[in-house]
């Protein structure tokens, strides 16, 4: 099948609940999309808002707390939230690109440990965080091990061992200083091949269609594992033609509706994984907002989606919500903006009325084309 530019955008739309909110468990949601951006404790929470019909913020809470769900460092070695049932194999399949990244690192070869001797401590560490441990216990156990200071190992098992936030309360879950402990037992595949064919998998489900150069992206995965994983997909899996004649590739079934289908308005928390997830961001940000959405430190700002594009970014302000477009809008779409606002706005006033200020400094001399004040 051939497919448009539009119809690639419908597509994801669909698979990340952004056409329709519905009405779904906190796990099975998370399962839909298979991955919710974690790096700021409020986003998974202000992604399932956007998502979940009358979604229970105190359901996920339940959910991270008994690790039906896990935040851990994955994909482009930052935070994610998965469900525990694809953790597993997601973690293997991305342990190789974590793992380089952090025992390659400067800065925990500073310590003069050698990757065998930092391997080793896993088991016990495994035990030691049977319940939550803070950086400052790990450290002190460390230390205590070592008989003198090493922080930096702890620095980088924690980035790509088996370990996962615990919640410690406040309005998001999640404290400003994270625990850890170790993530509940489950049976791993065992098989690095298997996993990495899983992650393809369980991508294509939540994304797809996709370019092989798409599912290297949103892992931060080498292109060779991914190759290897189609190859040996190929007996289960389409393959559609994109724009330009590109390979794409999607699971059996993947939801693929009309390119005509409507797509409300929607506000995105920072970093949704919807932005991240391709090689060619263009499926859903047009190329000349790219720099005013993703910033030059890493920052992607909260965005709203008009007729499923970004078309703007938000931000909290004064107990309503501040609207930059970076386009002419019709009236229909400031009035469905109006609407996410209201909701917005009332979801944030229990919880975090300025969420996301610490980065207000990017809205500083961002052009708009207009900017209005929503959800008075």
């Amino acid at each position: 099948m051939k497919l448009t530019a539009r119809g690639l955008n419908r597509a994801t739309l669909a698979r990340q609940l952004l056409l329709h909110r519905e009405k779904l468990p906190v796990v099975d949601a998370v399962r839909r999309v298979v991955a919710l951006q974690a790096q700021e404790a409020a986003s998974p929470y202000l992604a399932l808002w956007s998502r979940v019909a009358a979604f229970d913020p105190g359901e996920l809470h339940r959910a991270f707390a008994d690790q039906r769900i896990v935040k851990a460092q994955l994909f482009r070695i930052t935070l994610h939230a998965v469900a525990a049932e694809d953790y597993p194999a997601i973690h293997e399949a991305m342990e190789p690109t974590l793992r380089g990244a952090r025992l390659y690192d400067r800065r925990f070869r500073s310590e003069g440990v050698s990757i065998e001797d930092t391997l080793a401590l896993v088991p016990d560490l495994l035990d030691f965080t049977s319940t939550p441990r803070t950086n400052a216990d790990v450290e002190a156990w460390l230390e205590e091990r070592f008989g003198e200071p090493k922080p930096r190992i702890w620095w980088a098992l924690r980035q790509y061992g088996p370990f996962v936030h615990a919640t410690t309360g406040g309005a998001w879950s999640f404290a400003s200083r994270p625990s850890y402990v170790a993530a509940v037992a489950r049976d791993r595949p065992g098989d690095l091949a298997s996993s990495e064919a899983y992650l393809v998998r369980r991508y294509l489900e939540g994304f797809g269609p996709a370019t092989m150069q798409d599912i290297a992206q949103f892992g931060t995965i080498l292109r060779p594992p991914v190759q290897r994983a189609l190859a040996a997909l190929a007996d289960e899996l389409d393959r559609h033609e994109g724009p330009g004649g590109a390979a794409l590739y999607d699971v059996p079934g993947g939801l693929l509706p009309p390119e005509d289908s409507p797509a409300p308005p929607r506000l995105l928390p920072m970093w949704d994984s919807t932005l991240l997830a391709y090689a060619d961001r263009a499926r859903m940000m047009p190329p000349e907002y790219r720099k005013l959405v993703a910033r030059s430190n890493g920052d992607v700002l909260p965005t709203m989606l008009v007729d499923g594009h970004v078309a703007g970014v938000w931000r909290p302000l004064g107990g309503r919500i501040e609207a930059t477009a970076f386009q002419a809008l019709t009236k229909a779409d400031w009035k469905g903006l109006e609407e996410e606002s209201q909701s917005m706005a009332r979801f944030l006033a229990d919880r975090d009325p300025n969420v996301y200020s610490r980065y207000a400094r990017w809205w500083t001399g961002l052009p708009g084309a207009e900017v209005r004040l929503l959800g008075g």
